[in-house]
């Protein structure tokens, strides 16, 4: 019995795991594996390394850690986990600026401060969205730990993003119908690439 030890791109979750499991369990040679985000170690008896990879790569998934900005199917799955993203934080973030303009008009409540407590809403909204799509296959703690596991760096720098436009498009914490799409796209392309770099290379997601 031989063991292969594979790293492997563009997984995000527990669906990619098991999917990848199926789908190296169906290669002629190999007896078990055990997959997790990243990482593949199949066990098998003369198995093909070439169709090891191949079983890897028709899923959808990349083999080895080498980096580059060229794989389409990464930008496709990046983009997928910062649409759900941009959906949490929008949630907390433009339902904050709703608030203070329409029903706590006389807060007294600077536009940083808003933007301050818009952007700990939206973080909240985030990880609380991420939490109850992945209740769908995980347990609620496990799935809880992994929202929170989330990357910060790219929700604040959507946040950042979604607020900085609307401060510059409508001189204060204000939602216009003019202001609200330029935010969604300012809050979505400013973390793409980051999140494309960390599912490249790590095989972790931002969500």
């Amino acid at each position: 019995m031989e063991t292969a030890t594979f790293v492997v791109g563009g997984m995000s979750c527990g669906n990619c795991v098991a999917k990848l499991s199926g789908a190296l369990e169906s290669v002629n040679g190999v007896s078990s594996v055990e997959v997790e985000v990243g990482l593949a170690k199949v066990y098998h008896d003369g198995a093909e390394t070439s169709e090891i990879e191949g079983a890897i790569t028709a899923s959808g998934f990349t083999v080895g850690n080498d980096f580059d900005w060229r794989d389409g199917a990464v930008w496709k799955q990046s983009a997928h986990n910062t649409k759900w993203c941009l959906i949490g934080c929008s949630i907390g973030d433009l339902g904050t600026i709703a608030y203070f303009q329409f029903v706590w008009t006389d807060s007294g409540w600077s536009t940083m401060a808003i933007m301050i407590l818009a952007i700990i809403n939206g973080l909240l909204t985030s990880i609380a969205l991420e939490t109850f799509i992945l209740m769908r296959q995980l347990p609620f703690n496990e799935a809880f730990r992994t929202a929170m596991g989330m990357s910060l760096i790219s929700m604040i720098a959507m946040e950042a993003a979604m607020n900085i436009t609307d401060v510059l498009i409508t001189g204060g914490a204000m939602l216009t119908w003019y202001a609200i799409l330029p935010m969604w796209i300012a809050g979505f392309l400013t973390p793409w690439p980051y999140n494309y770099w960390r599912l490249k290379k790590y095989g972790l997601s931002c969500h």
